[in-house]
Parts: structure tokens; C-alpha cells; sequence
């Protein structure tokens, strides 16, 4: 019988709700103390997604998309009151004996404590600070969309979008024996973080064309536009952003088919298709986690706040904040 040690815990939470689309709150929450086979954990960290946990702020998940959308442990519905995130590193308080005191990362929403299965927990390795943990599922996503990417050694790779995501898909790629990669972005503060990833830099209109693969994670359309005019003869375009409810236009009248190009979705909710007959979700993340060992890449977590400013910290990344890469929340 696994120990719960119950002086540790206070049944006492709290948790950040988008109330209504453009507006946040922090909400008390009542914990349960765990049965068999859960654990009960405070959080230290989480991350806030600059792309799809936006959109979700903003309220622009479509209906058509509702279901397929809903983070493993949100609470409400699209479009609010809703309590959403996926990225929350902390310590496990009470549960099996194993797990007490082992940092993890898990698919939660930002709340300071909270009950899980722990099936749902994925520990933190060694040599991987909870702080840096954050990065996990931006971490998964980019490991996600080179194998959906299929890069070939020797490639001439272009990213165009240098958020987190964008960044991290890079500095893996330029791993790969003889790739050349250049990251293109609008703002000319993301040189200093490319550089610091030991990456080449280039504006839109500056960037190398006939790229033998274009990874596109902007978030805009003009940036689609971009990938497509770096393509090389049928070479690929890996589009990764999701756009919500709001309508792409895309020159497809242009050099689009002459070119033979290929335009292709990737998205986190499924492993990639060339390893989802070996790989899991699990597996995946674990994986994802273990890529974070490199200090470098904190250059990525770029703004930190406490908890209590949660709220402010969303409107304030949702009107623009253009030099913000990784968000990191620190809980009390």
C-alpha cells in the first residue's frame, strides 16, 4: 500500500481560469487527497504556450474544433470559463513511495497543487533543471515535427518563425550531419537567441532560397508565404502553426505547382506517422525531456513571474509582447 503522508497536505489550491476570452482570473480549488494509484503534487513551474494556449485566451478555438483541442486535464469548456495549460513541472508531495519527492512534468494547467493518475507523470532527468522543464512539450512538438519532417542528411533547412518552437525545431536540425539551417525571422532581437543556439540568422527578405525542407512555425500567413518562396524544386514545406478560426490566403497560383511542392501539416496530439508504430506519447515526451540537458537553452526562457500575476502576464503576452520567447510562472 503506497504512503501518503498526510501531514503534508492541506486540501488548500489554487488555479488560473480564462473567464472570458481576453480575461484571466486565479481561482481557489479544492484537492482531494489521493487514492491508490494517484499523487498529489506541487508545482514549482509552468510554461505558457505563445501559440495555442494564446489562441485559447483569446477565444479562437473554432467549434469545429472544441473536442479535438481539450488539453488531458482541462476543466470547462471552449470557449469559458475554461482552465487550460500543458506544461507544469513540480514535486510530487504524497503518493507511492518511488515518486515521493521526484521532481516531474506533467500535462496540467497552471494551479499550484494538484491530484493525478500517476501514469500521467513524466519524470524530470537528471542534469535537467525544473526551470528548464518548461520547455518539455515546446521540446516535444519540434521533436514531432522533424520526423514528420523527414530531414535528410546534408539538407539545406529553412525555419522560418523564430518563437520557441521554431527555435528548438533548429537547433535540432543543425545536429544533423552536414545540414545547413538558417532561422528567419521579422524581429532582429531573435539574432542574439540564434547565435547564442549556434544557429545562422536571416531576415525575411535576407533569407537563402532553394531550401530542400522549410519547417514554418510564425503563426502568420505572411510567414507561410515566406516558406513557400524558399522552397526548392519539390522540396517540402512542414507547416506547424495553427491559426484558430482565422482564414490563410496562399499563393497558389504562383510558382506552387510548377515547383511540385509539398505542403504538410504537423501537429503534437499524434506521434508522427513514420514512428507511430514503435513510439507512444510517453516515450515521446521522455524523449523530449532528455533533449533538455543542454544549458543553452535557456536562453529561450526569456521572462519569468510569479503565480499571482498570471492573469496580468496573458494580457500582457496576448497585446504583443514581441521580445518574449518562453513565459516561465513560479509558483510560491
Amino acid at each position: 500500500m503506497p504512503a501518503y503522508p498526510s501531514h503534508v497536505f492541506s486540501g488548500e489550491s489554487r488555479a488560473c481560469w480564462i473567464e472570458a476570452p481576453g480575461r484571466a482570473a486565479i481561482r481557489s480549488a479544492e484537492v482531494h487527497a489521493p487514492a491508490a494509484g494517484d499523487v498529489l503534487v506541487r508545482a514549482l513551474h509552468s510554461g505558457i504556450s505563445r501559440g495555442t494556449e494564446m489562441l485559447v485566451y483569446g477565444g479562437e478555438v473554432p467549434a469545429t474544433e472544441f473536442d479535438r483541442m481539450r488539453a488531458p486535464f482541462q476543466e470547462g469548456d471552449f470557449p469559458a470559463p475554461v482552465k487550460y495549460g500543458y506544461a507544469s513541472v513540480g514535486v510530487v508531495e504524497q503518493g507511492a513511495d518511488a515518486l515521493l519527492g521526484r521532481t516531474i512534468f506533467c500535462l496540467y494547467p497552471h494551479q499550484t497543487r494538484y491530484v493525478v493518475p500517476a501514469n500521467a507523470l513524466h519524470l524530470v532527468p537528471e542534469g535537467v533543471p525544473a526551470a528548464r522543464a518548461v520547455l518539455a512539450a515546446n521540446m516535444e512538438t519540434a521533436v514531432n515535427a522533424l520526423w514528420d519532417a523527414t530531414p535528410r542528411i546534408g539538407d539545406r533547412i529553412a525555419v522560418v518563425g523564430g518563437g520557441v518552437v521554431g527555435l528548438l525545431v533548429a537547433w535540432l536540425a543543425a545536429r544533423l550531419p552536414g545540414c545547413a539551417v538558417e532561422l528567419i525571422d521579422l524581429n532582429p532581437s531573435r539574432r542574439g537567441v540564434a547565435e547564442a543556439l549556434g544557429l545562422a540568422f536571416a531576415s525575411p527578405q535576407d533569407a537563402k532560397p532553394e531550401a530542400d525542407l522549410v519547417v514554418h512555425a510564425s503563426g502568420s500567413a505572411q510567414g507561410l508565404v515566406t516558406a513557400l518562396h524558399l522552397a526548392a524544386f519539390e522540396a517540402t514545406v512542414i507547416e506547424m502553426s495553427w491559426y484558430g478560426s482565422r482564414e490563410v490566403a496562399l499563393p497558389l497560383g504562383e510558382a506552387f505547382h510548377a515547383r511540385r511542392l509539398t505542403l504538410k501539416s504537423s501537429q503534437v496530439g499524434h506521434v508522427a506517422g513514420a514512428q507511430r508504430a514503435r513510439w507512444n506519447h510517453h516515450r515521446r515526451l521522455a524523449l523530449a525531456l532528455s533533449l533538455l540537458r543542454d544549458p543553452v537553452l535557456d536562453v529561450l526562457i526569456t521572462d519569468s513571474a510569479p503565480f499571482d500575476e498570471l492573469p496580468d502576464v496573458l494580457a500582457r503576452l496576448a497585446a504583443g509582447a514581441p521580445d518574449t520567447l518562453c513565459q516561465r510562472i513560479d509558483y510560491p
